[in-house]
């Protein structure tokens, strides 16, 4: 589908997270949540960047923020349309927060969220 605006796209990934179930989002700790229009090197959906919470030990103080990127027009270009979109925002979401919590490629995959 034709790229949306980026304020639009922006609405749909604040939807998704109102989307996540509010005990799971109590336990993020120190994440930012970011649109970009590419990855400047790779062909991604989404990338979480940080240390998952299963890896901190001694995590703390002045640490900059974990950062989950969703694309705006690698998505835009996968879905055929706004309510594929929709869905793809929400998998894409789910995805790059499972990793902040320490769950693998592989365990979304076996789970269906791959």
């Amino acid at each position: 589908m034709e790229a949306i605006p980026r304020r639009e796209f922006e609405r749909l990934v604040a939807a998704a997270l109102d989307e996540m179930p509010p005990q799971l989002m109590r336990l993020m700790d120190n994440v930012a949540v970011v649109v970009a229009d590419r990855h400047p090197t790779e062909d991604l959906l989404g990338l979480y960047e940080g240390v998952p919470l299963t890896e901190r030990g001694d995590y703390g103080g002045m640490v900059m923020p974990d950062v989950v990127t969703l694309y705006r027009l690698p998505l835009c270009e996968f879905a055929r349309d706004e309510d594929e979109l929709v869905g793809e925002v929400m998998v894409t979401v789910v995805h790059e927060i499972a990793h902040h919590f320490g769950i693998d490629d592989d365990k979304l995959h076996e789970w269906g969220w791959g």
